[in-house]
């Protein structure tokens, strides 16, 4: 065998353990992401984190003590936004654990509103998720010369009486409307959302890559 040949076998061995070492890395790395999966605890769903079901009553978000549903009686046109949790009418438990469950009620007179958003309230009053579309944070705050709500983290500005359309700010879309009916003197959820709550998958990866 020429020194050549010997060269060759000699870089094709060294090849043969880079190729191993990496590829053993890399398995290693992908185990590691799947037991650390495995190992992170499930979320769980505790009565005070389910979801807004249909039939649930809407109750006052601030204030201590015994859960307040609302009555409409209690809002006035011009007045600002309430913001409220849906309960359980069974088991008279708030959803309040988790915040996607945050909703906001105002009402309009009822020439104000669009048709579209009318047809989903009731005498005026509508209601739609707190969550604001662009980063998810709670819009809290009311725009009296406008009738409108405000995000504060960006300052995302939503149009209630026509479909919580965006009117300034970055959110790239409005929030989803809550079909409301009155049972008993109080307002009650008729349906689920009328779109998806928050920050939509999709843009949440595209603004981490």
């Amino acid at each position: 065998m020429d020194e050549r040949e010997i060269r060759l076998q000699r870089s094709r061995r060294r090849l043969f353990l880079k190729t191993a070492i990496g590829t053993g890395i890399g398995l290693s790395l992908v185990s590691a992401f799947y037991v650390g999966a495995s190992l992170r605890p499930k979320a769980e769903v505790t009565p005070e984190k389910e979801p807004l079901k249909p039939g649930d009553i809407l109750v006052y978000a601030q204030g201590g003590g015994e859960p307040k549903p609302i009555r409409p009686e209690e809002l006035k046109p011009g007045d600002p936004f309430v913001l409220a949790y849906p309960m359980d009418p069974k088991t008279k438990v708030v959803k309040s654990g988790e915040a996607k469950n945050t909703v906001l009620v105002v009402r309009y007179k009822p020439e104000e509103l669009s048709p579209e958003v009318a047809q989903n309230g009731v005498e005026g009053i509508v209601a739609y998720s707190a969550v604001c579309t662009h980063l998810g944070c709670i819009v809290s705050q009311w725009v009296a010369d406008k009738k409108a709500a405000l995000c504060p983290c960006h300052g995302g500005i939503y149009d209630l009486a026509r479909g919580a359309r965006v009117i300034a700010g970055p959110p790239p879309r409005p929030v989803p409307q809550l079909p409301l009916k009155v049972e008993g003197g109080v307002l009650v959820a008729a349906g689920e959302f009328l779109g998806e709550v928050g920050v939509k998958a999709e843009a949440a990866f595209y603004r981490h890559v």
